[in-house]
């Protein structure tokens, strides 16, 4: 059986790294991905990227309807490697810290918190409020959940925007002890 991994995409602005982490794990046959985006996602993406929701669905292996909570993902009997959210609104941030699941997006990453999987949560906002911070705080005490906002990073010197959307994406996937090809770590 496939590993799997569920990717959620939030509304969030920093889509093309989703596009990247999509795309990134459809090269990897022995991963099978799991997608679920929310409302304010398919708005963002009109903004943020050349493609259509249709076409980014396109690389997962499964997309949920965000309003199904059936789905397989919604059950802890599914079995995953855990969970992705990139990007991650401080609203899905808010949601899961609260455990408040009213759409599947949310109740998938509660699915992971409960069974113990990883999560990890591309935490998208600047300036950070106080209540942000504590909801986030509140999240990073569970061993099982990573806060990793995309933050960029210049030791790999990059060229392109892409260069620094592959060092995040290539940093989130070692979370799942997955190693992107050309991702540069430190020497």
């Amino acid at each position: 059986m496939n590993k799997r991994i569920i990717v959620g995409i939030s509304g969030a602005s920093g889509l093309p790294l989703a596009v990247c982490l999509l795309k990134e794990l459809k090269k990897l046959p022995e991963i099978e991905t799991h997608l679920v985006y929310t409302k304010a996602a398919e708005l963002t993406v009109d903004y943020e990227c050349k493609c259509s929701m249709e076409e980014i669905s396109a690389f997962s292996d499964v997309c949920y309807n965000n309003e199904n909570m059936g789905a397989a993902i919604a059950s802890g009997t599914f079995q995953t490697e855990g969970m992705i959210v990139l990007p991650c609104s401080m609203k899905t941030v808010s949601g899961i810290a609260n455990g408040f699941s009213d759409n599947l997006l949310l109740r998938a990453a509660d699915v992971t918190i409960k069974e113990q999987r990883r999560l990890v949560l591309a935490v998208r906002e600047t300036p950070l409020s106080p209540i942000h911070l504590k909801n986030m705080l509140s999240l990073s005490r569970l061993t099982n959940v990573s806060i990793m906002p995309p933050v960029l990073t210049y030791y790999a010197l990059p060229l392109t925007v892409q260069d620094m959307e592959r060092h995040i994406v290539g940093k989130i996937l070692q979370r799942f002890d997955i190693e992107m090809e050309g991702f540069k770590t430190w020497e």
